[in-house]
């Protein structure tokens, strides 16, 4: 009995859902909107409008994409049937400040949306939904086993992995009366599967090809291998009928296209040139080539090598790099222990005045860390390194006993070795980091121009970590006296 009311309900369920298409695709709808006139002329007007199945947007920072990414849903949210979601590769990206799900507010609200903040989701009077969700592991992909999303998109692609994109290209599929599309998304970088896919639209040089942006090319995906063709025909023609192409193109974009965001924001194109160079072509130039390579974050000539310390500065740290291995028959090349000291000046430069270097015994490390405090002075703030686990736990706090009398900090790096680079690359190649001359300076800059190639980069470490700490964006655990 109860089976048979399941069935029944399940008949009733589909026939008012059949109904409701029906009623859609015959009827006029006054709640339709013309999204296109919401974008902004160039290349977002494009991307809304391109009838391709799948669309790639983007090439720079500031560009407005996630913008029109939202703006995708409501094309159909007068559909009762239509259903969209918005990947990140995780939920904080979601909704971070600025994120996905803050932008929405601003946007749907105007159409009469219901928000369901826990669990991201918007639904609309008619009865569409849209969902931002994550596939922060590879083995998301499986949860939406089953589904049925007639519109997909992806912020940020490069996030991802080619294996989670062509997945939910398998579940995006219609009953809505819309035809099933993705759009994505994207900014540079070389190293991508993206990059790939995105080969005829991008010139030799690294930058898109501006008459090819918004060009349709057909694609199959056959045994993981990606084939081509202007047109469908060609590919029906070489491959047969049974295989079904599906429409790409690509729209690239800058953050000077975005002419709403430079009025209300123009230092934002500020902010990107002050980026280290690699992060700045990306970012900015847009330039799908660039990638890191030696003296890609640091080049001796940006340094002005001084003779004496200026008067005028407001902080002075020594940031330690430590290691604990003396050269031996096992490891003839261990890890350096290095420390930085660098003065920060009320006019926001920098000034690298000294490199304290050993390759020994813990002892000999400890030792060298208490004789250099001593000759700072006790106005020298003094940074150590915590490395994960119990074991960094317990030499922090040796660290900390054996400098008692000064000031202490302990800091946790969260982030990688480059990306921690990054701020300190960007003041050193506009001139506003100087360095005392030295016996110590060609080991310094050898070091610097290498990274992140060469073998070491502790120097690189005790650098960007005595920055970051003057400028106050590390992790601090604590701090001790």
């Amino acid at each position: 009995m109860q089976l048979a009311n399941k069935s029944h309900y399940l008949y009733k369920f589909a026939k008012i859902r059949e109904n409701k298409e029906e009623i859609y695709k015959n009827s006029p709808n006054e709640n339709k909107i013309d999204v296109l006139k919401l974008a902004q002329p160039g290349p977002q007007y494009t991307f809304l409008n391109t009838s391709a199945d799948i669309a790639f947007y983007g090439g720079a920072a500031g560009g407005g994409k996630s913008y029109a990414l939202l703006l995708e849903h409501l094309k159909n949210f007068h559909n009762p049937a239509f259903r969209s979601v918005i990947f990140r590769r995780n939920s904080t990206q979601v909704r971070n400040p600025g994120g996905l799900w803050h932008e929405s507010m601003a946007i749907y609200k105007s159409y009469n949306g219901h928000p369901r903040e826990a669990f991201l989701e918007w639904k609309f009077p008619a009865g569409s939904t849209i969902k931002f969700a994550h596939l922060e592991h590879e083995k998301s992909i499986y949860d939406w086993q089953g589904s049925q999303i007639p519109f997909i998109g992806f912020d940020e692609l490069t996030h991802f992995s080619e294996t989670q994109f062509t997945y939910m290209l398998s579940r995006n599929r219609s009953t809505s009366g819309i035809k099933p599309y993705v759009r994505a998304t994207c900014n540079p970088d070389v190293n991508s599967w993206v990059r790939q896919w995105l080969e005829w639209y991008i010139g030799e040089d690294g930058y898109a090809i501006p008459e090819k942006s918004g060009v349709i090319r057909w694609f199959i995906r056959k045994d993981g291998t990606m084939h081509w063709a202007d047109t469908k025909q060609e590919l029906l023609e070489s491959f047969g009928k049974t295989e079904l192409p599906k429409s790409f193109t690509f729209i690239s974009a800058k953050v000077t296209d975005n002419k709403i965001l430079m009025e209300k924001d123009p230092d934002y194109i500020s902010n990107l040139k002050a980026l280290s160079r690699v992060e700045r072509e990306r970012l900015l130039d847009a330039n799908w080539n660039v990638k890191v390579t030696a003296g890609c974050y640091f080049q001796q000539g940006w340094f002005e090598v001084v003779d004496v310390i200026q008067g005028g500065y407001t902080q002075i740290v020594r940031y330690w790099d430590r290691a604990s291995t003396k050269p031996n028959e096992d490891n003839t090349d261990p890890d350096w222990t290095r420390g930085v000291k660098l003065y920060k000046y009320s006019n926001g430069t920098f000034l690298v005045a000294d490199v304290r270097s050993i390759r020994d015994t813990p002892l000999a490390v400890e030792q060298l860390v208490k004789n250099t405090a001593s000759q700072d002075g006790r106005s020298v703030v003094v940074y150590g390194e915590q490395d994960p686990g119990s074991a960094g736990v317990s030499d922090v706090g040796n660290f900390a006993r054996m400098l008692m009398g000064y000031i202490v900090k302990i800091a946790r790096p969260t982030k990688d070795k480059e990306t921690r680079a990054r701020p300190c690359s960007a003041q050193c190649e506009v001139g506003n980091i100087k360095v005392l001359r030295g016996a110590w300076n060609k080991e310094f800059f050898d070091e610097l121009e290498n990274f992140p190639l060469g073998k070491h980069d502790d120097i690189v470490d005790a650098f960007s970590g005595a920055f970051n700490a003057l400028c106050e964006t590390v992790s601090i655990l604590d701090a001790y006296r």
